[in-house]
C-alpha cells in the first residue's frame, strides 16, 4: 500500500473514531438537534484528529504525523 493512500485511510481513521466518541458524548449531557450535534462533532473531531501526511526524502516515502497533543512532528 501506498504511503499516501495510508496516510488518508490513517486520517478517516482518526476522525471516524473521535467523531463518535464526541457524538455520543454531547449526545448524553446535552439535548440538541441531530444536525447540530452531527456538525458539532465533526467541527471537534476535525480539531483533535491527528493529522498524517506522506513526505518524499531522497531515499523512500515516510508518513509523518502531527497532533494538538504532541508538539513536535513524529514519523511513522
Amino acid at each position: 500500500m501506498k504511503p499516501k493512500t495510508k496516510a488518508t485511510l490513517y486520517n478517516f481513521i482518526g476522525f471516524a473514531i473521535l467523531y463518535f466518541i464526541f457524538r455520543f458524548a454531547i449526545d448524553s449531557f446535552i439535548e440538541l438537534n441531530r444536525y447540530v450535534l452531527a456538525f458539532g462533532a465533526a467541527i471537534l473531531a476535525t480539531i483533535f484528529a491527528p493529522k498524517f501526511s506522506p513526505l518524499k526524502t531522497e531515499k523512500e516515502e515516510k508518513i509523518m504525523m502531527k497532533w494538538i497533543f504532541i508538539k513536535e512532528i513524529k514519523e511513522l
